[in-house]
């Protein structure tokens, strides 16, 4: 039986900081790897197990599969790195503090940034230091100056059905390690969530969420791993 885990990183310093993040390259904070870690053993104490895995380019999502896969005994699992899987750009929120932000413009304009399916925030100024221009990463790439959760939707869920679902038909066992915003894409896909009903949508930092699918990837199932 095919089986999809999506795994939000653990906490990043800049969550930890109340910072925008987006496509700034942050490491895990201390409690992160712990929450990777702990997100390890919870899949080996269920006897998870998995063919494939798939994350993000940035460091945050990376780390946290490497942790979990170590914890599993299972680094040696093929890994694909997308840029596609990044969290959403938040533009010229970048670097910013919410609270401050919300001092600033006020909580009902912060709300609209970070919560509308389809208004992004403002772009990121071309002087500011958090510029991705001359990352290798991202060579011939255009980086987005800012995105909405629809912009992010419509890079995630192309790559998911070009890259993750044919594994998953061949009755694959698929973790992806990723962020709040490129899960919610996946998620608002796989359960047929509304537009207006996926802003609600909060996914916790290192807990493994776990989709069984059917053969024809019918969702027979969805629920957090440490609630089983």
């Amino acid at each position: 039986m095919p089986t999809l885990v999506l795994l939000r990183h653990g906490q990043s310093q800049w969550n930890l900081e109340n910072r925008f993040t987006g496509w700034w390259d942050v490491d895990l904070s201390d409690k992160g790897i712990a929450e990777a870690r702990d997100a390890g053993r919870m899949l080996a104490d269920k006897n998870m197990d998995f063919d494939h895995c798939f994350t993000s380019v940035l460091t945050r999502a990376i780390r946290t599969l490497h942790l979990v896969l170590h914890e599993m005994g299972r680094l040696w699992l093929p890994v694909t790195k997308d840029w596609r899987l990044n969290e959403r750009h938040y533009g010229g929120l970048t670097g910013l503090n919410k609270q401050e932000m919300i001092d600033k413009v006020g909580a009902e304009q912060v709300k609209i940034w970070r919560r509308s399916f389809d208004i992004p925030p403002p772009p990121l100024e071309p002087d500011s230091p958090w510029v991705l221009a001359g990352d290798r990463r991202y060579s011939g790439i255009e980086v987005p100056g800012t995105e909405s959760l629809r912009d992010t939707i419509a890079r995630v869920l192309p790559y998911y059905e070009a890259e993750i679902e044919p594994l998953l038909r061949q009755g694959k066992r698929i973790v992806v390690s990723a962020h709040g915003n490129s899960l919610r894409a996946l998620e608002k896909h796989l359960s047929g969530i509304s537009d207006e009903d996926i802003v609600g949508l909060e996914i916790p930092t290192g807990q493994p969420i776990v989709y069984e699918l059917g053969e024809d990837l019918a969702v027979r199932d969805r629920y957090y791993l440490s609630e089983r």
